[in-house]
Parts: structure tokens; sequence; C-alpha cells
């Protein structure tokens, strides 16, 4: 009945199965819709067994409402770049040196794994403005980062990694008459039924990985069932997992989504993962972080600026997906409704 729980072994399987025990009725889905709605939601959708067992609109929402998911745009092209590396395009384990010839000579940046610009573990820092709207070329900034810290060492969260990532991946693809965005559409997007997506080019035609898509709430859950088929039909099966194991520098961090393993273990931390990453990285403390100490310990996220999220739960075959426009909203208190004691 629940398929997906067989890859889950030890303790997050024995959670996941006391969380099903527990359920998820209609009553703590209509709290955690009632608290959604009440922090300025949209749209709350939860899709079980692949069916909508509930979903609200509310503040003017709509199911067809195409609506930002910021940083949920991060994990279509993290999809993309494990499809890259299993192609044999760019091996996530290679040093991105190995292609930016312009790195070579910098001994920090030399040491660079692709894997290391998407976990976030680089040691680049973050440069936010990449973001803005009409830049000229993005990804030249990327290049030019100053690595503040060793590869391995931190956690720093911000859009120039992944725009290294993106002219790694565009240097690759143009052996194949391919750009990026083509690469994106062709063998993540196409699978999932998914059309082309707000981009937010550059002058030079790079899109921006960190952010800028604009998705239906229905639309973001078909990313949570690619999560729930292990990768399927985009990647092999189990390559997904890869995401949902932190590093040192962050252990609720892996590849483009953040988990909630430590959920299990008794030092338990749970915060707001925003407010946190509005600190400067130097001041972030990720010891022992989880999302919600009630949550199912294998629960894993797409996390987007102002609290839109992508929420699933392999070991009880969930997604949930919440979209709202700013105001305060509270991951652990949400989850709490949802999954915890009483409800």
């Amino acid at each position: 009945m629940f398929p997906a729980m067989r890859n889950f072994p030890g303790i997050l399987y024995l959670l996941g199965a006391l969380s099903i025990a527990r359920g998820v009725d209609q009553s703590s889905l209509s709290r955690a819709g009632q608290y959604s709605a009440a922090h300025q939601g949209k749209a709350f959708l939860v899709v079980q067994h692949g069916a909508k067992i509930f979903e609200n609109y509310p503040n003017g929402g709509s199911p067809g409402e195409r609506c930002k998911i910021y940083s949920g745009t991060k994990s279509f092209w993290i999809v993309a770049a494990i499809a890259a590396d299993e192609e044999g395009i760019a091996p996530l384990g290679e040093r991105a040196s190995d292609t930016l010839r312009e790195w070579r000579s910098d001994p920090r940046k030399a040491r660079i794994t692709l894997r290391e610009l998407l976990q976030f573990t680089s040691g680049l820092e973050p440069i936010f403005h990449l973001h803005s709207d009409d830049y000229p070329d993005r990804n030249a900034v990327a290049l030019n980062a100053s690595c503040v810290a060793q590869a391995g060492e931190r956690f720093i969260y911000g859009p120039a990694p992944l725009q290294a990532y993106g002219e790694v991946l565009r240097r690759k693809l143009a052996e194949r008459h391919l750009t990026p965005i083509q690469y994106l559409e062709r063998k993540v997007l196409a699978p999932m039924q998914l059309g082309t997506q707000a981009y937010k080019p550059d002058r030079k035609g790079n899109p921006l990985l960190a952010s800028g898509f604009r998705q239906t709430a229905e639309e973001w859950s078909r990313m949570g069932a690619l999560v729930l088929r292990r990768g399927a039909p985009v990647v092999a099966p189990g390559r997904m997992s890869e995401c949902f194991h932190g590093t040192d520098a962050n252990p609720a961090f892996g590849l483009g989504f953040w988990n909630n393993r430590e959920a299990a273990q008794p030092g338990a931390r749970e915060f707001d993962i925003e407010e946190m990453l509005e600190l400067p990285w130097e001041r972030q403390d990720w010891r022992n972080a989880c999302i919600c100490r009630d949550a199912p310990a294998d629960l894993v996220a797409s996390i987007g600026s102002g609290y839109q999220r992508l929420f699933i739960v392999p070991s009880m075959d969930l997604v949930v997906v919440r979209i709202g426009t700013g105001g305060h909203f509270s991951d652990r208190e949400f989850l709490r409704l949802l999954f915890g004691p009483g409800a």
C-alpha cells in the first residue's frame, strides 16, 4: 500500500509507520488549512496515494492561479543536474575547474566540486543581488564571486553557486548544441507534463537557477509525486535519495531539498528556516536542525521565500503544497496541526 516506505530504513520507517497510525484525518487537514489561511495562505493542497484528499484556496486564491514558488525553482534544476550526472554530461563529483579554466589559478575555487556548488558548501559568497531582474550577465558575476570559506566547511545559501553550476552546464551542453533551458525542458519538465517556465533570463540568456518559476499548487505537487516515484520517469530509481542527505555543514539540507531527519534525535532543534537564512552566513547555526519534531522524520521539503512550501512524506505516500503571500507563518505550528499529537 505504501511502496515508498521500503526506501527509508530503521528509525525513519518506524516513525513513518507511527505517523500513518495517527493518520491525517479531515479534522487535522481542516485545522492546518485554517492556520494557513489565517496567515495569508492562498492555496493548500494535499495529495495522498495520487488522489487529492483536501484543497482550499482562501484569500483570493484559485486552483488555476500560477504563483511564484521562489526557491522551489531550485529542485527542478537539481533534478536536471542529477540527469546530467547520469548521462555523463556533468558528473557531480567532478571539479568545476575542469570546465571553468578561469578557476584553476585560485587554490580554493580549483577544489570545488559540482556537488558542493549544488549543496551550497562550495565556500562561494552568496551574491543575493543576482536575483534582480534585467541582469547583464549573472554567470560572469557568479564566476568572479569571492571564495569566503574552504569547500565543504560552511553552508552559504545564495544564488551565486547555482549560477556557477549553470555556467558549467552551459559549456558542457554547448557541445551537444543544447542550452540549459532546452535540457531542462526536454529532460525534466516534459516528462512531468510541465511546459515553459518563468526563467528570469539575463541579457545573455542565462536562466536564474535559484528562483523564478510560477506554478499552480497542482503543478508544484508533481515534484512531490516525482519524489514519491523515486525520480521516475526522469532519473534512475533511487537517485533522488541523494537530495535528502544533509552535509556536515548543514544536516538539514542536501541537494535542493530540506529534510527532517534530525527530528528522530533527542537533541533536535526546530526553528524558522527562513529567519535563519536572513542572518549573515557566519551567524547561521544548523546543528541538529529539523523542520518539526512532531512531523515524520522522513519528511522532506522544497522551501520558497514568503512561506511557499512543498512537503513530501514518502512513508505516507503524501504530498502537501502550501502557497502564501508573505506574512508570518510557522512550519512547526502548521506541521503540528497536520501530524502532531491530537491531530
